[in-house]
């Protein structure tokens, strides 16, 4: 499951280039968010083959002039890649807990709320603006590659606004895919928060994603982030498990 889910978000977070390497993806995404742009090593490979190929998949990113970095999920990667690369110098960061709910659960657990919700199909630059606002990474390009990821997308999608009066508050996206709806980019603008804003952009992804056959939903999100997980288990999230990120060191970058 885990690697399926990890294969779904990929899609829904497409980045620029990806190249198969012998079952690794190997993905660059220059201006999005860090992890869009890491190896996602899901193919066996043999204890004596691992060096190499962790050094193919470092020749590919310092080639393109950024770091590398691998997605390291249980039981979704080779054995002994997450030592490997410790050994190599490899920083562990970006631990991410992945989350499941049932979609009907979801709808069923939401408090009611009077709040106004749109649906899009496409990204609105009103909706863009709200999460980039919350987003906020002092991006260089003003989140250019963000809005040119999302309109790689292939999958159907929704993006949910939520007003309060006549004011955008809050935003939300959700891929579907197989059977399964991914949540994105959720952000509420502090003015907001506390005030339901979340979880009725959670209610309307649910409902949409029930009416296309996405009978479940999942959703990553930092384990240390304590408010939104208060919304996510509101509503029927669960923890599926932990997993982390390799950053390479400064010597493997240049």
């Amino acid at each position: 499951m885990v690697r399926d889910l990890q294969e779904r978000a990929a899609r829904a977070l497409p980045a620029e280039h990806v190249e198969d390497a012998g079952g690794w993806r190997l993905r660059y995404a220059p201006g999005c968010a860090w992890w869009v742009g890491s190896v996602q090593p899901h193919a066996h490979v043999e204890p004596v083959a691992l060096p190499r190929r962790v050094a193919e998949a470092e020749a590919f990113y310092t080639g393109r002039g950024t770091a590398p970095l691998f997605q390291i999920s249980p039981g979704a990667c080779p054995d002994g890649l997450d030592p490997l690369l410790a050994e190599r110098g490899y920083r562990r960061d970006g631990v991410v807990s992945m989350r499941v709910a049932d979609t009907a659960e979801v709808v069923e657990r939401a408090a009611p709320s009077a709040l106004r919700v749109h649906v899009d199909e496409i990204p609105t630059r009103a909706w863009f603006d709200v999460w980039r606002a919350v987003h906020d990474e002092h991006s260089a390009d003003g989140h250019r590659g963000e809005w040119e990821m999302l309109g790689r997308v292939s999958r159907p999608s929704a993006y949910v606004s939520v007003f309060a009066g006549d004011d955008l508050a809050a935003v939300g996206r959700a891929v579907a895919d197989s059977g399964w709806a991914g949540v994105f980019s959720m952000a509420t603008l502090p003015w907001q928060r506390g005030r339901g804003a979340a979880g009725a952009v959670l209610t309307a992804l649910a409902e949409w994603a029930g009416e296309r056959g996405a009978g479940r939903m999942y959703l990553q999100v930092e384990p240390d982030n304590a408010a939104a997980l208060r919304v996510y288990e509101r509503v029927g999230f669960r923890e599926v498990c932990e997993y982390h990120y390799r950053v390479a060191a400064p010597e493997i970058s240049a």
